[in-house]
Order: structure tokens, then sequence, then C-alpha cells
């Protein structure tokens, strides 16, 4: 199974890290929008990504809820036909949640960073190694020196995924929330 060291983290200030990501990438990034649709499963964690323009992903991955680095491993499936594909399996597994977010990527050599801005969340980097460059040790060494340079601290590292955020939000009223 492929693997990763991923770190995820709340940005504060999104414009700073993405001036940042831009001059590290010498790029101004690619925005993606993404619709992640979460179902029931016994280990890991599967999602339906879907691009929203007819393509989409199928990805089972399993990962430590730890903040900073950690390995994931994970399968990918891309699909032709996301809603048909969502309809099955919520059918079979049933839905734990969904999340909706506009991703702006940047590569930076080989790790592939993400600002995102998640509906109901606010803002967020990840930083993606592939585990097939380098060995684990010098990903870690990697990960962390690109977090310096990008302006994370480790308060603002997070664990899980978007979804574990969503569904562990205190619910309140007053929230305004972030549209994409």
């Amino acid at each position: 199974m492929p693997s990763n060291v991923e770190i995820k983290a709340r940005v504060s200030d999104p414009v700073l890290f993405a001036r940042r990501a831009a001059e590290l990438s010498q790029s101004e990034g690619t925005v993606i929008r993404q619709r992640d649709m979460f179902f029931i499963c016994s280990r890991g964690r599967l999602k339906l990504r879907d691009f929203m323009d007819g393509t989409g992903q199928l990805i089972f991955y399993e990962r430590p809820d730890t903040d900073g680095p950690k390995l994931s491993r994970y399968s990918i499936s891309p699909t032709s036909d996301p809603p048909s594909l969502q309809a099955v399996l919520s059918d079979a597994l049933g839905v734990k949640g969904e999340v909706r977010k506009e991703r702006r990527l940047f590569l930076i050599g080989q790790t592939r960073v993400h600002l995102d801005t998640v509906e109901g969340l606010g803002h967020y980097m990840e930083l993606e190694v592939n585990t097939h460059t380098h060995t684990q040790i010098t990903e870690l060494r990697f990960t962390e020196e690109l977090m310096e340079r990008l302006g994370v601290s480790e308060q603002d590292l997070v664990t899980g995924a978007y979804m574990d955020l969503i569904l562990n939000a205190p619910k309140d009223p007053q929230n305004t929330t972030v549209t994409l």
C-alpha cells in the first residue's frame, strides 16, 4: 500500500501562508474544489472525493490520530461517476459525513502543500511527502523544516481528519460558516 508522511495544522493568516508557499514553490498554486463524502467503515477511513467536474477518487487510508508528522497508508481508485458510486456506498455502508473545501495546491520539491478553506471550519494546511522518494527519517526532518519556513507552529497542529473536526466541533448557532 502506498504511503506518505502528513502534517495538518490550523492557519491563522491564509494570505501570509499562501505568500510563503508561493515563494517556496515558485508558483501561485492550483485551486481545486473538493467534496469528500466519508463512509462508515470498521477500520481506517473511506471517502469519495468528488472534484465536481465529473471525476473523483475513492480513497481508503489509515493513519494515527496524532498531531505532528504521521505516516499515512492509502489506496486510491479513480471514478468517472462520483454520484453513482456515492449512492452505492451510502446504501452499503452508511454515511459518516461530508467535507467541502477549496484547496490551493503548491508543490515544493516532492512535497504537496495544501492551503485549505474548509466549509464550517476555516483555514488549514496540509503537507504530504511521498515516501517513495525519501526515507521516513528524511521526510520527518524535511516536513519539520518546511513547517518552520511556512510559519506553522507546533500549537497549530491538529489531529484527525477534517471530518473528525467537523463532527467534534461545538454546535454554536452564532458561529459563522466559511463559504466557498
